[in-house]
């Protein structure tokens, strides 16, 4: 939150000096000395110190940028960007590590660039499923969710599903040995290719009435089980 408030507060002043590109331009670096004292005043929570810290600082801003950007619109995007990473700075520095400001900041703004170079690229391939990809015959507009989509009821699916796990049991479970057979050949069940009675009776050597009335037992059987 207080980054953000940082940074719309100074954000057009920022945006002007990273655009004057005469020499002298930027506010001149901070001696030591100077330095330090803002430091300490800003870690205090002092914003105007900040603020000072963060306008003496845009020159690496600027030369960094140089190095990442190839239009001026990327130009305004990596400004914004590099900005908030010499915020960051200067809000996480610590003068006990022995390490100048310019040299920590520096590497904030330049992860704070890459990082969002990374983001880019992970997003890059991204399809969104509403997006427009292509346009029908009329001129209309088609997303992805359009070409993918089907009539399919899930409830209904997941309801047969559920039933087809309960036959499989019963039919292990409540039927003899010929019958399972019978109806797993006649109804196409566990893999077997669906036959009528007379083609059942062929490959059994039985009947054809005879398999009727095994098939007719057997459906009454799983009826009863399944009510």
């Amino acid at each position: 939150m207080l980054l953000s408030m940082i940074f719309n507060l100074l954000s057009s002043i920022y945006y002007f000096a990273l655009h004057v590109t005469t020499a002298g331009s930027f506010p001149p670096p901070l001696s030591a000395k100077k330095e330090e004292e803002l430091l300490s005043k800003s870690m205090a929570g002092d914003i105007e110190a900040r603020n000072t810290l963060v306008e003496h600082n845009l020159r690496l801003v600027a030369h960094i940028v140089k190095k990442y950007y190839t239009t001026n619109c990327e130009q305004e995007d990596l400004i914004s960007i590099g900005t908030i990473g010499l915020i960051k700075a200067i809000n996480t520095f610590c003068s006990d590590k022995n390490i100048r400001l310019a040299t920590y900041a520096s590497r904030c703004i330049e992860n704070e660039i890459l990082m969002h170079f990374r983001s880019l690229k992970k997003t890059a391939q991204d399809v969104y499923i509403n997006e427009p990809i292509d346009t029908d015959k009329d001129g209309n507009a088609l997303t992805l969710i359009d070409i993918i989509s089907d009539e399919t009821d899930i409830e209904e699916e997941v309801d047969k599903k559920i039933h087809l796990e309960k036959l499989s049991v019963l039919l292990s479970g409540t039927l003899s040995d010929r019958e399972k057979e019978i109806l797993e050949m006649r109804y196409g069940l566990n893999g077997k290719t669906e036959l009528t009675q007379r083609e059942i009776a062929k490959i059994l050597g039985i009947s054809r009435s005879y398999v009727s009335r095994i098939e007719t037992a057997a459906l009454a059987k799983l009826k009863r089980h399944f009510s």
